[in-house]
C-alpha cells in the first residue's frame, strides 16, 4: 500500500480524541472522520481534527482502510465485527473485550477475514520498555505498581482489567512462561468491581510476579522493577526514566538507563499504521490480547475480597 491509510476512530472520548488528535498529526495515515455515540461529541472532534463526523458506523466501514475502536468495552465486540468482516483493519483499546469468548470471536474474525488486529497496550509502545528489553535477562522475580486517581470512566470493569492488564500483558511478554499459579485479593471502594488489586502469579520456569494496582490512589505512579541474576532493573513508565542497579567487586553499582522519551500513543498508532501500509504484524496482536485478558479473568475469577 503506497497511499496514506485511511483511518476512522469509533468513540471520542476521554481516548479516542487522543487516537483521532495522533492520526491527523500522522503523514503516513488519513482520518477520513470519526463516530460517537453522542453526535455533538463527533461533530467537535472532527472539527478539530479537521475531518468528518460519520453519521452510522456502516458509513465509516465503507470509508476507512483502518479503525480504532475506543468504546466501552461491552461494546468492542459488536463495533469491531462489521469493521473485521469487511477485512478492515482493527485496533481495538484494551481490555480487548469483556470476556475469553468474545475475545476468541475477535481474533478468529480477523484471522478468516485477512484483517489486522491490534490490542491498545499502550504501554508496550513506552520507550521505557524498549530500554528494559535491551538488558532483559532471565527474570527471576518482577514487581509492578500502577496507582491513579479515581477516574470517574472505564466503571464499567474492574482495576485489573482496566489499569492491570496493562502489567500483565507486559510481564507475560517478558516472562515467556506457562502460569502455574495464581493468588489475588482485591477491594471495590467506589464501585461495584474491585478499585484496588494486587496478584502474585507464579510461572513454570520459577520466576514470581508481584502486581499492585489500584485507581483511588491520591498519586500517579506507573512503576516496573526487575530482578533478575546479573541486575536490578528500575523503571519509571511515566517519567520515562530507569537505573539498573549490578554487583560490581562486592560493591552495587547504579547507573541511569538512557531512554529516548517519545509519546507512547503516537508510537503505537505510527506502527499500527505501518503495519497496514507494510503488512507487517501487530507488536500486540489479538492473540496477545486475549493471553493477557485471559490471565486477568483467572484474576478476577480467583480474587479473593480483603476482609474475607
Amino acid at each position: 500500500m503506497s497511499q496514506k491509510v485511511k483511518v476512522g476512530v469509533a468513540g471520542v472520548g476521554h481516548m479516542g480524541k487522543e487516537h483521532a488528535r495522533i492520526y491527523a498529526e500522522l503523514a503516513e495515515a488519513e482520518l477520513v472522520g470519526v463516530h460517537d455515540s453522542n453526535p455533538e461529541t463527533a461533530r467537535k472532534i472532527a472539527a478539530k481534527c479537521r475531518t468528518r463526523a460519520f453519521a452510522s458506523l456502516a458509513e465509516m466501514v465503507e470509508a476507512v482502510d483502518a479503525a480504532s475502536i475506543v468504546t466501552p468495552t461491552m461494546t468492542h465486540l459488536a463495533i469491531a465485527e462489521p469493521f473485521l468482516r469487511q477485512g478492515k483493519h482493527v485496533l481495538v483499546e484494551k481490555p480487548m473485550a469483556m470476556d475469553t469468548a468474545e475475545a476468541r470471536k475477535l481474533v478468529d474474525l480477523a484471522e478468516k477475514h485477512g484483517a489486522k488486529l491490534a490490542v491498545g497496550h499502550v504501554e508496550r509502545f513506552n520507550p521505557v520498555l524498549a530500554a528494559l528489553e535491551e538488558r532483559l535477562g532471565r527474570p527471576r522475580f518482577i514487581e509492578a505498581h500502577r496507582l491513579s486517581p479515581f477516574p470517574g470512566r472505564s466503571t464499567d470493569i474492574g482495576v485489573v482489567m482496566d489499569l492491570m492488564i496493562h502489567d500483565l500483558e507486559i510481564i507475560l511478554h517478558l516472562v515467556r512462561s506457562p502460569v502455574t499459579s495464581v493468588d489475588a485479593v482485591g477491594v471495590p471502594v467506589l464501585s461495584k468491581g474491585e478499585d484496588i488489586a494486587n496478584a502474585r502469579i507464579r510461572f513454570a520456569n520459577g520466576c514470581v510476579a508481584n502486581l499492585t494496582t489500584s485507581r483511588i490512589s491520591p498519586e500517579k505512579l506507573r512503576k516496573i522493577r526487575v530482578f533478575q541474576d546479573d541486575a536490578y532493573l528500575s523503571l519509571d513508565y511515566m517519567k520515562q526514566e530507569g537505573e539498573i542497579y549490578k554487583r560490581l567487586e562486592g560493591k552495587i553499582t547504579r547507573d541511569k538507563i538512557p531512554v529516548m522519551k517519545g509519546e507512547p500513543l503516537k508510537n503505537q498508532l505510527a506502527e499500527f499504521v505501518m503495519n497496514v501500509r507494510e503488512n507487517t504484524d501487530p507488536r500486540v496482536a489479538g492473540a496477545h490480547g486475549f493471553e493477557a485478558l485471559k490471565l486477568a479473568s483467572q484474576i478476577c475469577g480467583q480474587m479473593t475480597p480483603v476482609g474475607a
